[in-house]
């Protein structure tokens, strides 16, 4: 099955008022930084929804792969495009549902008709080309109540659009528009957690990092280039900055009482981090750890 565009829906970006158009920018943008690779590609954002176009059908399946880790995104579909006529259309129907697996599955149709000129109303389109899919596909059952396919059909005045998949997207906020933040990236499981939500609410993030080997290893800054990488596919570049502290972390040991030396080592690093704050123009610094007990 040939899919000609990717239909993307917003989630709770849609409920934004006169500064929408300020969100939906920002997530064309960080889409199109997603497949800035994929050479035939291209984006077309309306107010309710967005079409990612590829004339490769292979940048058309990377791109599917890379939508659903991009914050902003509720949901998005493979849409096959065809005439707007009648009979293209219920022609490409079958080949729609033909894509979906049909033994013992419900269905039914829904029609948006953005072209008010088209010769047929919603309802007569439901019925011919529904029929038309049950006479070529008896197998199916209609059901208008959470039926396992909903053909989709949405009737432009360039053409009618097709689809029967809806994959879940990540939601939240578009990274980016809600702020920029300093992430402290120690390399264990609890920092890129905070990094992860806070770009869901559309936070923008650098990282930083102490490395100070011996006490820390090659390993751990490998893990932390690696965990950067990660928290970069939700939409939008993290920059990362390695700081060496190997030689404060020696006066530490040699000046500190043990008792004191880790609260000691992690104030320094607050400070370090907060004049790195101030220089990158974030707005807070972030970490992993919760206070117990509140």
């Amino acid at each position: 099955m040939e899919w000609n565009e990717i239909l993307i829906r917003y989630g709770e970006i849609s409920l934004k008022g006169r500064n929408r158009n300020v969100f939906v920018r920002k997530l064309k943008n960080n889409i199109h930084a997603a497949i800035r690779d994929l050479r035939t590609t291209r984006i077309n954002a309306e107010r309710d929804r967005m079409f990612l176009i590829a004339d490769d059908q292979d940048d058309m399946k990377n791109a599917m792969e890379r939508l659903s880790a991009i914050f902003g995104i509720q949901s998005f579909s493979p849409v096959a495009k065809c005439e707007a006529d009648l009979d293209a259309i219920k022609a490409k129907a079958l080949e729609v549902i033909g894509s979906d697996e049909t033994d013992g599955r419900t269905f039914k149709v829904e029609i948006k008709r953005a072209d008010k000129d088209f010769p047929y109303v919603t309802g007569e389109l439901q019925q011919e080309i529904g029929g038309h899919v049950l006479r070529h596909y008896p197998e199916l059952v209609v059901q208008m109540k959470k039926p396992d396919i909903i053909l989709l059909v949405d009737i432009r005045k360039e053409g009618a659009f097709l689809t029967s998949k809806v994959y879940k997207g990540a939601g939240g906020m578009p990274v980016g528009s809600n702020g920029h933040s300093l992430l402290m990236l120690s390399g264990g499981i609890d920092s890129p957690v905070a990094g992860f939500q806070l770009m869901k609410r559309g936070v923008s993030i650098d990282a930083i990092h102490f490395a100070s080997p011996p006490y820390t290893s090659e390993l751990a800054k490998r893990k932390v280039l690696d965990l950067t990488e990660q928290l970069s596919s939700f939409g939008a570049s993290v920059r990362l900055h390695i700081i060496p502290f190997t030689e404060l972390q020696q006066a530490v040991v040699q000046q500190v009482p043990d008792n004191l030396s880790m609260t000691t080592t992690r104030r320094m690093m607050l400070q370090i981090a907060d004049k790195v704050r101030e220089e990158i123009g974030a707005l807070a610094i972030v970490t992993g750890r919760v206070l117990a007990g509140c």
